[in-house]
């Protein structure tokens, strides 16, 4: 993938009570990401915009749950999880990103 389809492979990144643990103990981020991407394509996509050294990657595919609207039966969409484990000594700061 070139420089610019790998900035559209992360959407957003994913923080539950459950990442943060992560984070804090495991050295792990949690993003959702593009339900066409790969793991190989997920690492360069982490590298390149925040400049770490990713370890490792995991990936989940969500499926969506069904939901009422009224007296008409929905369902959200799918999506894709990723997990991605940092080097030692490596981290990402979301705040700073976002000022910057």
């Amino acid at each position: 993938m070139n420089r610019e389809q790998l900035m559209n492979v992360l959407i957003a990144p994913h923080v539950t009570e459950k990442t943060a643990t992560a984070m804090q103990n495991h050295n792990q981020y949690t993003f959702r990401v593009m339900k066409s991407a790969t793991k190989t394509d997920i690492k360069a996509a982490v590298e390149l915009m925040f400049e770490v050294k990713v370890k490792g990657v995991q990936v989940v595919n969500e499926p969506g749950k069904s939901r009422r609207f009224g007296k008409t039966i929905g369902r959200t969409q799918d999506w894709k999880k990723a997990y991605v484990s940092l080097a030692q000594g490596q981290s990402i700061d979301y705040e700073a990103r976002a000022k910057g």
